[in-house]
């Protein structure tokens, strides 16, 4: 037996925007599913929303949203018939039904698309029509699995900023799921890093890029043969290492050591090609906690982690 998920300790405040990052096959999607009431847990306890989520699956269920990977609407199915049809399924009247998909055609920018197909609409409509589903009842928490998977960046974009408005304008609790960094560190008040069923790491963007010890610096040499004489005049750091023709080393402040390094290997006469510093990012954290990069643990989209 395969233990997708042990011991993950979530706890959500009120409006916030919390991020769960992690590779595929790390344990987000199955995390999401136990917490939606769509797969039991084996064990653990969680509240949802103020109801408990084993002994109140119903209650749970009525006071969230789920957006889904793959979506939830019918590919030949009107949108404004599937969005009625959601409401309908929450208690709502066909009279209210109608006027809150009216609220959120227009507040998610798909005013005129009411009597398209779903199959019609663009992969960033889709997803934007997905969410708006999520929130036909007005959910106190709306969860959210990879929401911009397979779209092409300006469509992604564009989500984010519907996401953001989501957030400020209603204040409405979202947890989301991703493996991409920047989607992380733009959206989200809070990250929590999951690899191989177990929480790694959580804080804000900022405080978990403070955990990775400095910037790191990259020197390229055009002579293979001088990397090392490179090496030698690099100062104390942590990460030193030599691929191929580049130096890498992590310090406190890179810009600040530049200058007099440059300066060192102009008089001993190594010529340099290139010099890069970089801050700390998301990934680096990923490989801090884990020992592998995020962005090398990817697989193709559409795969359920």
């Amino acid at each position: 037996m395969v233990e997708a998920v042990a011991g993950v300790d979530i706890d959500l405040g009120p409006g916030e925007l919390v991020g769960f990052l992690g590779p595929n096959g790390a344990g987000k999607t199955t995390t999401l599913r136990m917490l939606t009431t769509l797969l039991t847990p084996t064990a653990g306890t969680a509240t949802i929303a103020g109801h408990d989520l084993l002994a109140d699956p119903l209650g749970v269920r009525r006071r969230i949203g789920y957006v889904g990977q793959s979506g939830g609407a019918g590919p030949d199915c009107l949108v404004a018939d599937e969005l009625i049809l959601q409401g309908r399924f929450y208690g709502l009247t066909r009279a209210r039904a109608r006027e809150r998909a009216a609220e959120l055609l227009e507040e998610l920018d798909l005013g005129g698309t009411e009597t398209r197909v779903v199959q019609t609409l663009s992969g960033g409509q889709r997803r934007r029509l997905d969410i708006a589903m999520g929130l036909m009842h007005l959910p106190t928490l709306l969860f959210m699995d990879e929401p911009s998977t397979g779209l092409d960046p300006q469509s992604r974009a564009n989500l984010w900023e519907h996401i953001r408005g989501l957030h400020a304008e209603h204040g409405t609790t979202l947890f989301l799921t991703t493996h991409y960094l920047d989607e992380a560190d733009a959206l989200c008040d809070r990250i929590l890093v999951i690899d191989k069923g177990r929480i790694v790491a959580q804080g804000t963007p900022d405080e978990l890029k403070r955990r990775v010890s400095g910037d790191l610096v990259l020197v390229g040499t055009a002579d293979p043969g001088r990397a090392a004489e490179l090496s030698a005049h690099v100062p104390d750091s942590t990460e030193h290492a030599t691929e191929g023709q580049t130096v890498r080393f992590r310090v406190p402040d890179g810009a600040s050591v530049l200058p007099t390094l440059l300066r060192e290997l102009d008089a001993a006469g190594v010529a340099t090609t290139s010099f890069e510093v970089r801050r700390p990012s998301l990934d680096d954290v990923f490989l801090t906690m884990t020992g592998r990069s995020l962005r090398d643990s990817d697989e193709p989209a559409g795969v359920s982690a």
